[in-house]
């Protein structure tokens, strides 16, 4: 392969047939919450949901959300691609398609989708496509990937609404936050579970476009 080509895969997606075959035995936590406590793994509480949030590299936005009221736990992990149970040095080659995502288990009497959306949001540029800022690659695509037809309908309103607070901010790129209803999420290695709470001092990549999201949109 040349290194061009090398070089313009990081910013395609692979085709099925061109990801890494990865391996059957899962990346399993084999600690607790590095914060709170509490598995990672699961099992979750009755009456809490999930949704798999990619804003960037991981470690800044899992950060975002463990702080939350309502949130019962969160983990870093790889989702949206073909290669089963990836490593991370295996995602960055940009040859599994998946992309660096943030597990968020919560209570939704506490906290809505559509608070946690408007966390998203805000705290990344979501028009940057295989990239966000310096970081670039299709393991840095923005995306939302969630349980439900139901939560589909909410992350996508969510979606358009803030295309329409970006442009009257001033911003006229298009949002390319890949939405979906996907619930297969992989592990990623130990180190990375909570890595700011472990390293306060350790790279974090966030950064938003400035623009608010609007309140109240895809409530239910």
């Amino acid at each position: 392969m040349s290194f061009m080509t090398m070089l313009s895969k990081k910013f395609s997606l692979p085709g099925k047939d061109e990801a890494l075959p990865g391996r059957a035995e899962a990346i399993k936590p084999a600690e607790p919450h590095f914060v709170n406590g509490k598995s990672l793994a699961g099992p979750y509480p009755d009456g809490t949901e999930t949704v798999l949030l990619g804003m960037g590299c991981f470690w800044g936005a899992e950060r975002l959300f463990w702080q939350l009221p309502g949130v019962y736990v969160t983990a870093v992990g790889y989702a949206g691609g073909f290669t089963p149970n990836p490593t991370y040095h295996e995602t960055c080659t940009g040859r599994t398609g998946h992309t660096e995502a943030v597990l968020v288990v919560y209570d939704p009497a506490v906290v809505t989708l559509a608070d946690l959306l408007k966390v998203f949001w805000e705290n990344h540029d979501p028009t940057q496509g295989m990239r966000q800022g310096n970081d670039t690659g299709t393991q840095y695509r923005s995306a939302v990937y969630v349980a439900s037809e139901s939560d589909l309908r909410m992350a996508e309103q969510s979606r358009d609404a803030y295309q329409g607070a970006l442009r009257d901010g001033g911003v006229s790129a298009s949002i390319t936050t890949e939405i979906r209803q996907l619930d297969e999420f992989y592990f990623a290695e130990d180190y990375h579970q909570q890595y700011l709470a472990k390293n306060p001092g350790g790279y974090c990549g966030i950064g938003g476009t400035g623009v608010s999201c609007p309140t109240g949109i895809g409530e239910h």
